[in-house]
């Protein structure tokens, strides 16, 4: 059977001596781990459509072994990332976190458009990197099932939290309503808040079309990658590699 499928690499792997296995995230069948036979290969035309962040059409054959490429043509590669340390490690976080929450063969278009939509302003310099990242985190979570509830104070039903906080446990609650949550919280300001429930709940297309303060990027900052975390119960060793080569 051959399909043709739009694909992002998310990792890949030398194989043998000219040839690569890759990770990919596809529109049509979710993650899969992909053959490129002598894609190392000098001169190879499928050398540009595999290489790591870059978005393809690619048509696959589905042998005994797994997924086999067999050709490809490279739709974006996202250039600004390649140029940037800082941005090249903020994407390898990307990849393995949308790694981390897609299923083999299960396709997730949502989860596809996040990671290609945040790549994209990573590289276009759309907005700060460190709101991108905590743009996607929030986000991620919110399609990934892991919604966050932020509609108001789930204890005394207040729409405006007093002195809101936002729990780790996936919702947002006033001071004193939240004094016997036992997981750990984010103090912030209802900016934060405001823009919380923007990313969560905003078109693909305009997930960025917010504006945020300083300090209300620091706490948003603090809650998304917390949130994450927490939720997913992992560790993240592109992030640890991150937060070394930007400081």
């Amino acid at each position: 059977m051959y399909i043709t499928t739009g694909g992002l690499v998310l990792k890949e792997t030398i194989y043998k001596e000219s040839s690569k296995i890759l990770t990919v995230l596809t529109s049509q069948e979710g993650k899969i781990t992909v053959n490129a036979k002598g894609a190392r290969r000098k001169g190879s035309k499928s050398a540009a459509g595999t290489q790591l962040f870059t978005y393809s059409e690619m048509t696959l054959y589905a042998g005994k072994a797994g997924w086999v490429l067999t050709e490809v043509r490279s739709i974006e590669q996202f250039p600004g990332i390649r140029e940037d340390i800082d941005k090249l490690a903020l994407a390898s976080y990307f990849a393995e976190a949308l790694s981390a929450v897609s299923d083999e063969d299960t396709p997730n278009p949502e989860v596809l458009q996040l990671g290609l939509n945040c790549l994209y302003a990573l590289s276009e310099k759309l907005k700060p990197d460190e709101v991108i990242k905590e743009t996607f985190e929030m986000r991620l979570m919110s399609i990934a099932g892991y919604m966050p509830y932020l509609e108001g104070c789930p204890v005394c039903g207040k729409r405006e939290p007093e002195e809101p906080y936002f729990s780790l446990g996936g919702s947002v609650h006033c001071k004193m309503c939240g004094m016997g949550d036992n997981m750990p919280s984010v103090k912030i300001s209802s900016g934060t808040l405001q823009a919380m429930r923007y990313i969560v709940g905003s078109d693909p297309k305009k997930i960025f079309s917010f504006n945020i303060s300083e300090e209300s990027a620091k706490e948003l900052a603090s809650a998304a990658e917390g949130y994450m975390l927490s939720q997913l119960d992992r560790k993240f060793y592109t992030l640890d590699y991150y937060k070394k080569v930007k400081v």
